[in-house]
């Protein structure tokens, strides 16, 4: 585990995550319990990064304002003005 991912965390989440047997059930915690996690972080756990697209439009609201976390396997798009998200797959 590396140890940037454990900073801000309190003794009892540090305990929680080392007890996670995989990335899908760290995410979860940290869902679970509030953590933000930095792209940084979000990138070592999941196989993928997020960034800001301000290229790509919104199909629900149109809006500019648009998060892209790219995974092994896909892309996620959350836009920032209604929260909608959408999922791309990645071609192999």
């Amino acid at each position: 585990m590396k140890q940037e991912l454990l900073k801000g965390l309190s003794e009892e989440q540090i305990a929680k995550v080392k007890q996670c047997k995989n990335n899908e059930e760290l995410l979860k915690l940290a869902k679970e319990e509030g953590i933000e996690l930095t792209d940084d972080q979000l990138e070592a756990v999941s196989g993928g990064f997020c960034s800001m697209h301000s290229a790509l439009q919104c199909p629900n609201c149109g809006s500019l304002e648009v998060n892209t976390c790219q995974f092994w396997d896909c892309v996620v798009y959350t836009c920032n003005g209604c929260s909608h998200q959408w999922e791309v797959a990645k071609s192999r």
